[in-house]
């Protein structure tokens, strides 16, 4: 029995007993399979798991040593030539890498010579088309609403009346002035306790109305369900608002070569069937949101994830979702940032035939792994890498060992300054790393000033509302961007721009007679206990018998009028 293998191929942290050993012979085997720490660092999850471990390597700025960094640089410890996996050999000599050009230029699509106030940058986003799309999603429902709940009179939806697009950009501005002035319920708003009076909201819009149109915001049309017929796409109600932004972004702006990918946390405690749970976030539990970046948190494109049966999950999970994201940026030159989570040798592979570099940590039990770099045993500050098919994949020992990949850079240490101008020799993938993937990061910080999401029931509005956050955020970024100098902050931006949709003189409210009288109404209830149905007028009108249950009220002969689409069609 060779001893030397017994070691390496320990799994278990206890052996199986030998019935034909003595007990000496037992205890001597036992003894050294629990000295060896050839699993000491191994990370036994499972590469496509939603949750991160204690022993994942994650990198920051904060790799710093315990003591003062040695003139010297540290050496790279060289322990075998080459190894070999199934794709190929892995050699301890520096190869070439690739070396792709960055093709495209970093510029704003729109002409900005007449772009000068951040209320300009607010309207390149949101355009009358996504206003349109609000208005015309939260008419619907809103009918939907008040059929459903009838002529009650206690009901505040009774006395709905349909929205337009200024009154739908005050009740904007409102909700984003919330994350200005941060009260606990929304009703405090609009009290008139000398403790409160906060005049701005009174002044354009009454509480009620306020809480009939958020009661009644939505995104998308209503898709009649039930348990034999489930809608086959769990984000039909956002996903206007989806592809709205990712088009956006991609037709107004082209970003830099860097990019940065990870995950984001939208909280959400309630039930739903893809709520996830990540440990190290901040908000643990809630909507788990992909984003591609750039380094100083302008959001590029994003996608929801709603779970393994989305066309993103399954088998290949991470790999679907950094390719689906970088779709449009492929064979450009780009430079991708993304943690361990999603590289490994496969993806980095895919990515070099796209012309795309990748550089980030690597979970070391990956598929494809080199198993010199695995099994290395090494001192602080030592690195050993390995080459193999223009990827570049090793581990440095700091604090604890830090596997890394990169397709653009090698295996050379720098000198580097930490946040407090301590200096430390990292290898050169980590420190651009470190550089480079901070856009979720800032973000998410960016987020946590002025929020203006509230506690909801309706998992889609929160959704809904982060984008909107979203959106007023990319205009700060980009007014910042190709705004003359100097720049102006996060506080500042979003006082200006509410300065222009909430002006000190509100214009008064009014509506139209046609939009205040003409609104579906229900016959009156028969001996049946079921509302009375009569011939549909326009339909009688087209040579078609059908009943219906609603007529107009406001018209001279109250003609009985099928919910949709005879209703408005008769009016127009």
């Amino acid at each position: 029995m060779n001893m030397d293998n017994t070691l390496n191929e320990s799994g278990p942290s206890r052996p199986k007993r030998l019935c034909s050993m003595n007990r000496n012979y037992e205890q001597q085997i036992e003894q050294m399979l629990f000295n060896s720490d050839s699993d000491e660092n191994y990370d036994f999850s499972d590469s496509g798991s939603e949750y991160e471990f204690q022993n994942t390597e994650q990198v920051s700025d904060d790799f710093e040593s315990d003591t003062e960094i040695a003139n010297n640089v540290p050496s790279v410890n060289t322990q075998s030539s080459t190894s070999t996996n199934n794709d190929g050999d892995w050699q301890e000599e520096e190869i070439e890498l690739s070396n792709f050009p960055f093709i495209k230029r970093n510029e704003l699509f729109v002409p900005i010579e007449d772009k000068i106030n951040p209320i300009d940058y607010f309207f390149m986003l949101f355009d009358e088309h996504f206003i349109q799309l609000l208005v015309d999603e939260t008419n619907n429902y809103a009918e939907i609403e008040f059929l459903r709940v009838g002529s009650a009179p206690r009901s505040r939806i009774s006395d709905w009346k349909p929205t337009d697009k200024d009154e739908m950009l005050t009740f904007i501005a409102l909700i984003i002035h919330t994350g200005t002035i941060k009260l606990n319920r929304l009703n405090d708003y609009w009290k008139t306790h000398h403790l409160f009076n906060l005049s701005c909201f009174s002044n354009y819009m009454s509480r009620d109305r306020f809480l009939n149109l958020l009661r009644c915001f939505h995104f998308a049309p209503n898709i009649e369900t039930n348990n034999q017929n489930l809608p086959e796409d769990r984000l039909y109600k956002i996903r206007p608002l989806i592809t709205y932004f990712n088009n956006k972004m991609n037709t107004i702006y082209y970003p830099k070569k860097e990019l940065s990918l990870d995950e984001s946390m939208v909280l959400w405690r309630g039930r739903l069937q893809f709520r996830q749970y990540i440990q190290n976030k901040r908000h643990k539990y809630g909507i788990k949101l992909y984003m591609l970046t750039e380094p100083h948190g302008l959001v590029l494109k994003f996608a929801v994830y709603v779970g393994v049966l989305d066309d993103l999950g399954g088998k290949g999970h991470a790999a679907n979702v950094v390719l689906h994201l970088m779709s449009e940026k492929l064979n450009n030159g780009h430079a991708l940032y993304m943690d361990n989570f999603y590289n490994s040798f496969d993806l980095a592979s895919k990515l070099i035939e796209k012309k795309t570099f990748c550089t980030g940590t690597l979970r070391l039990n990956r598929k494809n792994t080199p198993q010199d770099v695995v099994e290395s045993k090494l001192k602080k500050g030592e690195t050993v890498a390995r080459y193999s098919q223009g990827v570049m994949i090793g581990k440095w020992k700091d604090k604890r060992d830090v596997g890394y990949i990169s397709t653009e850079f090698k295996n050379n240490l720098i000198l580097t300054k930490n946040r407090n101008g301590k200096e430390q020799y990292k290898p050169e993938p980590i420190s651009n790393y470190n550089r480079f993937m901070s856009g979720i990061d800032r973000q998410d910080q960016m987020h946590s000033y002025y929020p203006f999401t509230r506690k909801t029931i309706r998992w889609y509005k929160k959704i809904g509302i982060h984008i909107i956050q979203m959106l007023l955020m990319n205009s700060f970024y980009l007014y910042n961007q190709y705004h003359a100098r100097p720049k102006i902050s996060l506080y500042d931006f979003r006082l200006s721009i509410l300065s222009e949709l909430l002006p000190k003189q509100p214009k008064p409210r009014s509506f139209s007679v046609s939009h205040t009288n003409h609104f579906p109404k229900t016959h009156d209830v028969g001996k049946s206990g079921r509302p009375n149905r009569k011939r549909c007028h326009l339909c009688y009108s087209k040579g078609i018998r059908k009943d219906t249950t609603y007529f107009c009220p406001s018209c001279p002969e109250k003609p009985s009028l099928c919910h949709q689409p005879c209703f408005n069609n008769f009016h127009k």
